[in-house]
């Protein structure tokens, strides 16, 4: 078992810097978002997980075209953490999403 919160204290600093020197729209805002996202999902805070990778989400379909990779990782995350929290109609919405 990892040390999360040892990795969320790291995750949120380098997070810290890329809001302070990247524009809002950037996709590493967007992977910074997802590894906390990761973190939270880890921990078992699924309602963190979800927020942190909603908000990736929602960057990478401003910043990525409808069929990078990186977007149906997005989707693919989001789908995760519905899995674990036992919805799971929303979690195959999103899985679905990842493969089109």
């Amino acid at each position: 078992m990892g040390d999360y919160s040892k990795a969320l204290e790291f995750y949120e600093k380098s997070h810290q810097i890329y809001e302070n020197t990247l524009p809002s729209n950037h996709h590493d805002l967007a992977i910074s978002y997802n590894n906390i996202g990761q973190v939270y999902n880890k921990m078992g805070d699924y309602s963190k997980a979800l927020e942190f990778h909603k908000k990736a989400h929602k960057i990478d379909e401003k910043a990525l075209p409808p069929n990078h990779p990186d977007l149906a990782s997005s989707y693919n995350n989001i789908g995760g953490v519905f899995a674990h929290m036992h919805d799971y109609s929303k979690a195959l919405e999103f899985y679905e999403k990842s493969h089109q």
